[in-house]
């Protein structure tokens, strides 16, 4: 826990000498823009370390080394055909092992912790309380217990900038391309696309009625869930349990949103996805239980609290509500932290003991 800790710390004092919002010049390196790349540089490092050497840390570890095996031996597997490319492609080269099998974790640790930091320096307006938030979350760690989903989770939110820019043709490449390692992530294609929208009247009507049917056809929606994903059913995660957790953070940030609305919100229309999208989670984890492993699918949706949250504190116009509001939101996920990281010895997280094959 000591070093999960830490290296938060670490990670957060370095993120403070990072501006994302600097003008470049052209054909000027100005110290800002050196700063900026020595600091994102150290952070990728770091997070890119502790999760590339992790042994046998993740409650799927050991779940994707049979995985691994299995595609070695020809044998069938339920992962996506990307995946298995990768798989082979290092497994030509470096054979079946414990070589092989850390080099595919490290790619996977690298395209997670690159496309997340990316993504934050593209679109947050305060890229240290981002990155705070993408630690203290639990998005970063988590990370570590599900190898092909926050990799795919991680491109999600870097393609959502092409969404806000309605480039809908680089942003479904982008999603097509996330599709090939976990299908789930096809979800945001349509959602992103109604979070886009100008919602009237009309439009929030239809939405309540659609979370009607959820309570009152949830074996039709399961049917076409187990279409797809035929193995959850009757699983452990098809356990019609919801995330309170994540409930409540849905619900505090909603009312932050509304709170400084007019600031904030109304007349921006990448925060206004943002809480549409905090919206649809909360939707997601109220009327929707009977998914199988609902906080994934809607991770999706709320991972956009790690940009909605900073664009609301940094526009509250009033200093001392300014700083009230970032305290306490600071002192809120820093214990959601703790309190993560004290179950993270359940064997259904496994993130602690951390050990890396560096150190034997």
């Amino acid at each position: 826990m000591i070093l999960y800790i830490g290296m938060t710390v670490g990670i957060v004092l370095a993120a403070y000498f990072v501006n994302n919002r600097i003008t470049v010049q052209p054909n000027m390196v100005s110290r800002q823009q050196v700063s900026n790349r020595i600091m994102i540089g150290a952070i990728f490092t770091l997070l890119f370390v502790v999760s590339a050497t992790r042994f046998q840390v993740g409650n799927d570890y050991g779940e994707y080394v049979k995985i691994f095996g299995y595609i070695y031996s020809d044998k069938h597997v339920s992962t996506e055909i990307g995946f298995n490319i990768v798989v082979r492609a290092v497994q030509a080269v470096y054979g079946a092992g414990d070589l092989s099998n850390r080099i595919l974790f490290a790619l996977f640790s690298f395209g997670t912790v690159f496309f997340f930091l990316k993504a934050i320096y593209d679109q947050s307006e305060w890229f240290l309380y981002s990155v705070f938030l993408l630690m203290t979350g639990g998005y970063y760690f988590s990370s570590m217990t599900s190898v092909r989903y926050y990799f795919v989770l991680a491109i999600a939110l870097y393609a959502m900038k092409y969404a806000l820019q309605k480039k809908w043709i680089p942003f479904f490449l982008w999603i097509c391309f996330a599709a090939l390692f976990h299908k789930s992530v096809l979800l945001v294609i349509p959602v992103y696309w109604l979070a886009t929208r100008k919602w009237k009247k009309w439009h929030i009507l239809l939405a309540v009625l659609l979370c009607g049917t959820c309570l009152v056809f949830q074996d039709f929606y399961r049917r076409i869930i187990f279409l797809f994903y035929p193995f959850y059913e009757n699983s452990v995660f098809d356990n019609g349990e919801t995330s309170f957790a994540n409930i409540a953070k849905c619900v505090a940030v909603l009312v932050l949103c509304l709170l400084f609305y007019r600031y904030s919100i109304q007349d921006h229309a990448e925060n206004r996805f943002y809480c549409l999208l905090n919206l649809g989670a909360l939707i997601l984890y109220v009327f929707c239980p009977f998914i199988p492993e609902i906080s994934r699918v809607g991770y999706y949706l709320n991972v956009v609290n790690i940009f909605l949250i900073p664009a609301v504190l940094i526009k509250i116009p009033n200093k001392r509500q300014r700083i009230f509001f970032t305290v306490c939101t600071t002192v809120a996920f820093s214990a959601y932290l703790l309190f993560f990281l004290v179950k993270s010895t359940d064997i259904s997280i496994r993130l602690l003991p951390y050990q890396s094959w560096l150190f034997g």
